[in-house]
């Protein structure tokens, strides 16, 4: 298990909220405009959070990913790994989005190998991987602890986690989350903090079903990990922003188990199910 504990709770940032750019997915010019007509517009307020269209969807879509090896030490070969995790990401949701009527961004990727200042504020302590709205960007840190015990499920898992939160930027989701945040106290701020969370790892875990073949997934190393977060998972963070460890592998067990984007509405359960 000593592997999971670089790349694991540590990894679960959430960045402060910001205005920013993203790179459009590129359409055939033909197309665009049939495209553009049949989309949606993205919900507004609470219904951006509790009934997005992204929840009727379905099972997220395969995209048959297959990131290859990941051999100890390789600095150039964890880089490759990251980028085709990435596109296996931006193809799956990318479908989603389409079946959800909704416009599509992907995210920016930048890959660092030491702490750097990003859009949204100084590189958070202990984080391997964080999202960051101001730019739209995934960053994800290469530690030489990583290069000496690359750990393919558990890097897989923090991006999609990363991914999470990208894919609440774009769906509304955080229009609803921010603004409900800045008009609430510090408890309910908290609790807003873990339904966004909750919901990233959630959607983190129903990716991990879309990849349980490719990868590969072997069961019994998931179940460990999600053993691993029901004990340790709250212990990086000072205040409950997160949820309890039994939190977050309820919520993980729920993604990986459905498959479902729709088992991932944390916005709409009882607080008791987002403690």
């Amino acid at each position: 298990m000593r592997k999971l504990s670089s790349l694991v709770a540590a990894g679960l940032v959430l960045a402060l909220a910001g205005v920013g750019t993203a790179t459009a997915e590129a359409k055939p010019a033909n197309q665009g405009a049939q495209l553009q007509l049949q989309q949606a517009a993205p919900p507004r307020g609470k219904a951006a959070a509790t009934a997005n269209p992204l929840y009727r969807t379905g099972r997220l879509a395969d995209s048959n990913c297959s990131p290859g090896d990941l051999p100890r030490g390789s600095t150039a070969a964890y880089k490759r790994f990251l980028q085709r995790v990435t596109n296996c990401l931006n193809a799956s949701w990318s479908t989603q989005f389409r079946k959800a009527r909704l416009s599509f961004s992907k995210p920016r990727l930048r890959i660092v190998t030491k702490k750097v200042r990003t859009a949204c504020g100084p590189w958070s302590s202990g984080a391997d991987g964080l999202y960051c709205s101001g730019d739209r960007t995934m960053y994800m840190l290469i530690t030489k602890t990583q290069l000496r015990n690359p750990y393919a499920l558990g890097i897989t898992r923090l991006m999609a986690h990363e991914y999470g939160h990208h894919v609440q930027q774009i769906s509304g989701i955080w229009n609803y989350y921010w603004a409900a945040r800045n008009s609430s106290g510090k408890s309910m701020q908290l609790q807003l903090s873990r339904r966004s969370e909750l919901q990233a790892e959630c959607f983190s875990a129903v990716f991990m079903n879309t990849v349980a073949d490719s990868l590969p997934v072997n069961q019994d190393e998931w179940d460990r990990t999600v053993q691993w977060f029901r004990q340790n998972g709250h212990k990086a963070w000072a205040q409950n922003d997160h949820g309890k460890g039994s939190s977050q592998a309820a919520w993980m067990n729920r993604g990986f188990n459905s498959g479902q984007v729709g088992a991932c509405n944390t916005w709409k359960v009882s607080a008791r199910y987002v403690a």
